[in-house]
């Protein structure tokens, strides 16, 4: 079973991100379940999701306290929360920014593979918002071998309808830019 949490504010789709995936995966015939934690329920504030997938039945309901991924689609909440609380150590932490994977190994002093991608810079050229879900979907993918990234298409034609195409591009995007430091 792989464990995903999603770090994110409100508003930016970090739960839209998490169901979005498990669909995904379901698609492909797989097992999964996403859920978010919501603190005070308002745009802005710190908004934490999760998501699981298993070839097998998935009987655990908790909270994901030992993630294999984390993902956080605003930079900033790497300076407020935690994000790398619980990783497993051969986990991977993947983020939203603009600096090298390098620059934030350094910065942050993260121990576990760092995977890094300006979703904020492709989400503005390819959505015109800085609303990040899609786009980090596409730097997960790229680097946790968890289902043909093919499978996500449907769902996001599905949840965007009109806006998909320019959903897919930003995916497509991530997916080919995002750079990871082992």
């Amino acid at each position: 079973m792989i464990e995903i949490r999603f770090h994110g504010r409100g508003g930016q789709g970090a739960v839209t991100s998490a169901e979005l995936l498990a669909l995904a995966a379901i698609k492909e015939g797989k097992y999964a379940q996403a859920f978010p934690s919501f603190g005070p329920e308002r745009r802005g504030a710190p908004v934490v999701a999760f998501c699981r997938i298993s070839d097998e039945k998935i009987k655990v309901r908790s909270v994901i306290y030992q993630p294999d991924i984390v993902l956080v689609l605003d930079p900033s909440i790497l300076r407020l929360v935690d994000v790398g609380n619980g990783l497993k150590a051969d986990g991977i932490l993947i983020t939203n920014t603009r600096f090298s994977p390098e620059e934030i190994k350094n910065e942050l002093g993260i121990q576990t593979r760092l995977a890094t991608v300006d979703a904020t810079g492709i989400a503005r050229q390819e959505l015109g918002i800085p609303i990040t879900n899609t786009t980090m979907l596409g730097a997960l993918l790229s680097v946790a071998d968890l289902m043909d990234k093919e499978s996500l298409i449907e769902p996001l034609n599905e949840r965007f309808g009109r806006l998909a195409a320019r959903n897919i591009k930003a995916f497509e995007r991530a997916y080919n830019e995002t750079k990871i430091l082992e």
